[in-house]
């Protein structure tokens, strides 16, 4: 794929503050945080969405990547995703949203195109926002809560102490599958990444 189609809205899902930081719920911003740092990028206070937004490019002329972290609580992520893709004219199709996810053991990274939310707030507020659940998901396993603690509260807490001994190797290679499904697409991608 060429970059004549545009550029690539990326969407790490996460809440905003300091106290969320390093939740579970929160991978998708370190994810975001990573790849603006490959492309050269810094994050800024969009003008026009409730965002922190920043843009580079993939390679020397690669394609343009959109990178967003939405500044609402994770329930309400879609406006602030709509309204950049509106803004730089992103058809649905060309936006991934990179989250947490409980049906797939810690340490997986999978990805899909469309397909329902799972019970996830930001993704359930993007498809509404968007008007379609026609969009990429890159999904960072957390795996189940353990015995009877409650999935909110699950994903509400941080990574725990033998997780976070792999966590920077795991979210650099949630990076590399952005990038596969950016240069390659979604179907290669899986082919890639899915049977390691």
């Amino acid at each position: 794929m060429t970059d004549e189609a545009g550029p690539w809205l990326v969407v790490g899902l996460g809440n905003p503050g300091r106290e969320y930081a390093n939740n579970r719920h929160n991978v998708g911003f370190m994810v975001a945080d990573l790849l603006a740092a490959r492309v050269g990028a810094k994050f800024g206070r969009h003008r026009r969405a409730v965002a922190e937004v920043a843009e580079g490019r993939l390679g020397f002329g690669g394609p343009k990547l959109v990178l967003l972290k939405p500044l609402t609580y994770m329930n309400l992520s879609g406006g602030p995703v709509a309204g950049l893709a509106q803004f730089h004219k992103i058809p649905p199709a060309r936006v991934i949203a990179v989250h947490d996810e409980l049906d797939i053991g810690y340490g997986q990274v999978r990805v899909k195109f469309g397909g329902g939310e799972g019970g996830h707030n930001g993704l359930r507020s993007m498809s509404k926002s968007l008007g379609t659940k026609d969009y990429v998901r890159v999904r960072f396993g957390v795996g189940r809560p353990p015995g009877r603690q409650d999935p909110a509260d699950f994903v509400l807490s941080d990574f725990s102490a033998a997780e976070r001994k792999e966590l920077e190797f795991l979210v650099d290679r949630a990076a590399d599958v952005v990038e596969s499904v950016v240069t390659k697409g979604v179907e290669p991608t899986q082919n890639l990444y899915h049977g390691a």
